[in-house]
């Protein structure tokens, strides 16, 4: 028998975090986030991160477990959250991947093996100095050369990424793209249901540009602030992610407020975008479409219920 397994995935601002909270309450669920920057300590602010009173008492996991200096991955995260599926299975409760990192979300579905996967430290380390002494286009243009599907896939300033599928490609003479087609094809260990939450364009946009307006006003830039002070700076994984590296850029003296408030609300439009283009490509979504139930949380959680016992997920 597979054991149980629900996803609630979609782009930033969509509102998964509520959705997630009043599915776990009917279903007995467990929440692991799949968010690259909610996992660290002391970005709350900037991660639109869940506070103890929004989760209404139900288990979360990978939020605030690690520092912003430590390396957080795939690979990592893949293994996290596998050692506490089983901690949820163990308590009957059924786990709820909650996020927007559609790269960790495969990796934990299909159980993808990193194992076998090549790496060359120093080439990696060449290719660091690189993006310091060139910046992070440079390094993405020299990825449109080798493989013009992830680098559309990916962001330039996604250092990580950019990185890790040029080393690929160094290691295996392979396209990293071509090598996630053929992950996809893995079947799931688990008995699964993958929603997809989604909005209106417009509305979507409109609501990440009152995000960053609000984070703004919730002090984001004393959070960056109270970072670099702790000594945690711009070539980090971590601070590398949209709204840090903004208010880092203006706490330096690179851009001004405005500016880093435009650029933030920009790139994350564009991330959005890369979001719903990465789960339009998986296959088994049932996409969620919150103008059709009108907006009506209870309509789209009976529509999630109704699926989850379809797929003997719940009875």
């Amino acid at each position: 028998m597979k054991k149980p397994f629900v996803i609630i995935a979609g782009p930033t601002a969509v509102g998964k975090t509520e959705l997630s909270i009043a599915l776990a309450e009917k279903i007995n669920g467990a929440i692991i986030s799949a968010d690259s920057i909610q996992v660290y300590k002391y970005m709350d602010i900037g991660s639109a991160k869940i506070t103890k009173a929004e989760m209404r008492g139900i288990d979360h996991y990978l939020i605030d477990e690690f520092d912003p200096s430590d390396e957080f991955h795939v690979v990592k995260f893949q293994e996290c959250a596998k050692r506490y599926m089983e901690q949820i299975y163990q308590k009957k409760q059924i786990p709820i991947l909650v996020g927007g990192t559609g790269f960790y979300i495969q990796a934990l579905l299909r159980d993808i093996d990193f194992s076998k996967e090549e790496s060359d430290e120093s080439y990696r380390n060449s290719l660091e100095a690189l993006a310091n002494e060139k910046g992070e286009e440079y390094l993405h243009q020299m990825l449109a050369k080798i493989d013009a599907k992830s680098a559309e896939d990916i962001h330039s300033n996604n250092r990580k990424r950019v990185i890790r599928a040029l080393e690929f490609y160094h290691t295996s003479g392979k396209k990293i793209s071509d090598h996630n087609e053929e992950e996809k094809k893995r079947i799931s260990p688990y008995n699964h249901a993958y929603f997809v939450l989604n909005d209106t364009r417009e509305l979507l946009y409109k609501k990440i540009d009152e995000r960053v307006d609000l984070m703004i006003d919730q002090g984001l830039v004393d959070e960056v602030k109270h970072l670099k002070e702790m000594g945690y700076h711009k070539n980090l994984v971590s601070m590398q992610g949209i709204g840090y590296k903004e208010i880092l850029k203006y706490l330096d003296g690179e851009l001004t407020i405005e500016e880093a408030v435009y650029t933030m609300k920009r790139d994350t439009r564009h991330f959005a975008k890369r979001q719903l283009t990465w789960f339009k490509r998986e296959a088994d979504v049932l996409w969620i479409m919150k103008p059709e139930f009108e907006y009506n949380t209870e309509a789209i959680l009976s529509y999630m219920i109704d699926k989850l016992k379809e797929k003997e997920i719940i009875s």
